[in-house]
């Protein structure tokens, strides 16, 4: 197993660019949950949180694609750490308007800055890619490993966001993940040798990545998954503090997390049989029907017992979520040209991000309005509908089909 590993990493400066990338992308899972309990601790209010969060998570899916089309056109380095640059400032700000109680109109301008970091995950499978494009097994076992360490970052994330905030101060979370932020983008983007090279005149016949109906059925699937772990982080840290255990949730989340990692372990060294449009919606039904003991489980079970029982159930439909997204990578790639590959990645992340934005807003709003316990029924509603839209989009996703395949790239002169 561990050969399939070592293998990728036989290419000069991949071991770099994917630690370094780790790094960066520590915030993704600490900002959300870092928000969440900052604004619960100081202001008492999951619905403000949510708003919070879901403010950021709209911003970045936003911003998010915009900033990847000018990386494909100028390299990652001189656009990225400029927008890195301009999130950690507004990180700063809020973490200062927070701090000091200021209005709460103020929290969101902030907000909207934080989202022009976003995620440094598309770049790193982008350098993946242009290492072995023409080596589909070695591509396949690098993006299973991403999956692995986006996995990682949401076991450790939560947990030093949660901790810290819970047992030094609230801002505590927040204002490590815009450290890991700049310190892991400032690393990332000094690995050049690996970096992708720009096309500053080079586009796909036909215009936007978002022509493709493939890649639309993905980012609409995205948008349902996104409310799925959004919602889930939000109801299950809810969950723990009601039961008298706050600082457990990270401990519930970092679980979910490890189910994704072991399957997404054993995944990269597999050879996927079958359509990947199949294994897709496949992944996503499982991620769907092992999502339904979880309202049950907290109205049914209280304290430490409730807690085990939520962390098990999360544990098991964790494990539907590296093979479906290292299913959607692969797809990505095929579906999407070359020269806007970046470009692609991103709005698949942009998806995630809109429904991080709704189901975080979503379940904030119906924990403080009818409990935990319906709470956890926003994460299965998005979970079905998932599934729905896996299902009736299956034909674009087939990448044999004349209307997935992606048309040539076309360079100007």
């Amino acid at each position: 197993m561990l050969s399939s590993y070592r293998q990728i990493f036989a290419a000069p400066g991949s071991l770099a660019f994917s630690a370094t990338g780790l790094v960066s992308r520590l915030p993704i899972s600490m900002v959300g949950v870092g928000v969440v309990t900052m604004f619960s601790e100081l202001r008492g209010s999951y619905g403000l949180a949510g708003a919070v969060t879901a403010t950021l998570a709209l911003a970045s899916a936003g911003i998010g694609p915009q900033v990847s089309r000018l990386v494909d056109r100028y390299g990652q380095r001189r656009v990225v750490r400029p927008a890195t640059a301009i999130s950690v400032l507004c990180s700063a700000l809020l973490l200062l308007a927070a701090w000091r109680s200021w209005p709460t109109w103020t929290y969101f301008p902030c907000a909207i800055g934080m989202g022009a970091m976003g995620s440094t995950g598309p770049l790193v499978r982008a350098r993946w890619a242009q290492l072995y494009r023409d080596d589909q097994a070695k591509l396949h076992t690098a993006y299973a490993l991403e999956a692995v360490v986006d996995e990682i970052i949401f076991i450790v994330g939560p947990i030093l966001s949660i901790c810290l905030a819970t047992s030094f101060f609230p801002e505590a979370g927040v204002l490590l993940a815009a450290v890991f932020g700049a310190v892991g983008v400032l690393l990332f983007t000094a690995q050049r040798s690996t970096e992708p090279p720009p096309h500053p005149v080079a586009r796909a016949a036909g215009g936007s990545v978002l022509r493709l109906p493939g890649l639309r059925v993905l980012i609409a699937t995205f948008v349902a998954i996104g409310t799925i772990f959004s919602s889930v982080e939000v109801v299950t840290v809810a969950y723990a503090r009601e039961q008298g255990h706050g600082a457990a949730a990270s401990l519930v989340l970092a679980v979910y997390a490890l189910g994704s990692g072991v399957a997404g372990v054993v995944v990269g060294v597999l050879h996927p049989r079958g359509p990947a449009a199949r294994r897709f919606r496949n992944g996503v039904a499982v991620m769907a029907v092992t999502l339904t003991p979880l309202s049950l489980v907290a109205a049914w079970c209280s304290g430490t017992v409730g807690l085990v029982a939520a962390g098990a159930t999360l544990f098991l439909s964790g494990m539907s979520i590296s093979p479906t997204m290292i299913t959607a990578t692969g797809l990505t790639e095929r579906l999407v040209p070359a020269a806007q590959l970046t470009e692609g990645m991103s709005w698949t992340t942009t998806g995630l991000g809109i429904g991080v934005a709704g189901g975080s807003y979503l379940a904030g709003s119906v924990v403080d309005a009818a409990g935990v316990a319906a709470g956890y029924r926003v994460p299965l509603a998005a979970g079905v509908f998932a599934l729905l839209l896996a299902a009736a989009g299956g034909r674009w996703l087939r990448t044999d089909s004349p209307a997935a395949a992606p048309e040539p790239a076309a360079v100007a002169p």
